[in-house]
């Protein structure tokens, strides 16, 4: 693998989402899990919303990429919302879609899954301020910010890996791009439109 194409592939990926990211980032559904007075139904209410996010990617996604990426088990992380919700007393949502996934490209995909799996890296900053919020110590009510544990940070650099193969090997960049910025985007859409 080359590794400067590589690393040009990923500064242009992080450099093109990167207002995407920040429109997200600054929803007040979204700053609210780093606020020292975080209310637990407002815990509950992301936590749903994520388990839209994830019910759809395991459901729709993992299976486009399941020949591409050989640990997508792994991966899966609705069980891990389920627990934490249970622990919290709600009940188990139905999911509801986030994204179109008809007709997309394994490039597509990947793109989806590059910010879905960024998110487990932002999850573990997010748990520092859960783990002071009264109810939610000793690790429970926090299993999907948990993540990967002290292994988050080497999933993360295996599926860069596979998403630089695929690229170079493949020359898709603007699919790449494109379905990461779409799931942002589409992210954004579902936490704004989405009620307690």
């Amino acid at each position: 693998m080359n590794s400067s194409i590589s690393a040009d592939f990923l500064n242009k990926l992080k450099t093109q989402t990167a207002s995407s990211h920040k429109r997200l980032e600054e929803l007040p559904v979204s700053s609210y899990i780093l606020s020292p007075n975080m209310k637990m139904e407002d815990y509950a209410h992301y936590l749903q919303l994520m388990y839209d996010v994830h019910s759809d990617v395991e459901e729709n996604i993992f299976p486009l990429l399941s020949a591409t990426i050989d640990d997508l088990k792994e991966r899966a992380k609705k069980h891990l919302i389920e627990e934490d919700l249970l622990y919290l007393n709600y009940t188990k949502p139905v999911a509801r879609n986030v994204f179109n996934t008809q007709n997309i490209t394994i490039p597509f995909a990947l793109g989806i899954l590059y910010v879905v799996e960024g998110s487990s890296l932002g999850g573990r900053f997010i748990l520092k301020n859960l783990e002071t919020i009264d109810g939610l110590t000793e690790g429970r009510g926090v299993s999907y910010f948990g993540g990967y544990g002290n292994k988050t940070g080497s999933y993360w650099k295996t599926f860069l890996h596979l998403l630089m193969a695929h690229e170079e090997e493949y020359n898709v960049e603007n699919e790449i791009i494109e379905g990461a910025i779409y799931a942002f985007d589409c992210i954004h859409n579902h936490f704004v439109n989405t009620e307690k």
